[in-house]
């Protein structure tokens, strides 16, 4: 790629107290908009965005290439996206742990879990289109999509969700409304 480059700098900065054997890798990229109020005056300069890489791992047994810092860098870039995951799982509500109690915990895990696995099972089904809340933070979705400013009318035996329609997202709750209620039964 043109935009991206990864070089090893292990031996060029040798810590006291670092452990034998840490490999020192720098990956650059071209920055994107959203990390251009981030950027170091350095980065400014180059043009380019750093991460550092501090890693003990230097070969996996029976993987061919995973020596080389490329193959480093991915295993990195692998395990943010595992903690992205994490972060997400304590937006929707896994902060809220340890209780005294372990039936507690455990209740509390699959509660947790279980609204995580139902918003992204939305985004997937009905949301899919809408760029600004397909890969939205867990705090967005509350705030845009489940914290709804609607009430529950009944009317003629049935039932009716009386949205408001000054709502900015009233539009995009509709639809998703639409596309869940439209999903096949399971059988």
């Amino acid at each position: 790629q043109e935009d991206y480059g990864i070089e090893e700098l292990t031996g060029l900065s040798n810590r006291p107290g670092w452990p034998d054997g840490m490999r020192l890798l720098v990956r650059r990229v071209r920055p994107a908009g959203r990390h251009r109020k981030k950027l170091t005056a350095f980065e400014l300069k180059t043009g380019w965005k750093y991460s550092v890489i501090a890693t003990n791992i230097r070969h996996m047994w029976g993987i061919a290439g995973s020596h080389q810092p490329q193959w480093l860098d991915a295993v990195a870039r692998e395990h943010a996206v595992v903690e992205d995951r994490v972060r997400a799982d304590k937006a929707m509500g896994l902060r809220n742990l340890p209780s005294k109690s372990w039936e507690v915990n455990r209740g509390w895990m699959l509660a947790a879990n279980l609204g995580h696995d139902l918003d992204c099972w939305v985004r997937l089904l009905a949301l899919h289109d809408q760029d600004d809340l397909e890969r939205a933070e867990p705090d967005t979705m509350r705030y845009r999509l489940y914290h709804l400013p609607a009430r529950l009318a009944a009317h003629a035996r049935r039932r009716w969700l009386r949205i408001d329609r000054t709502w900015p997202w009233a539009d995009v709750f509709v639809l998703a409304w639409q596309r869940l209620t439209q999903l096949p039964a399971v059988t």
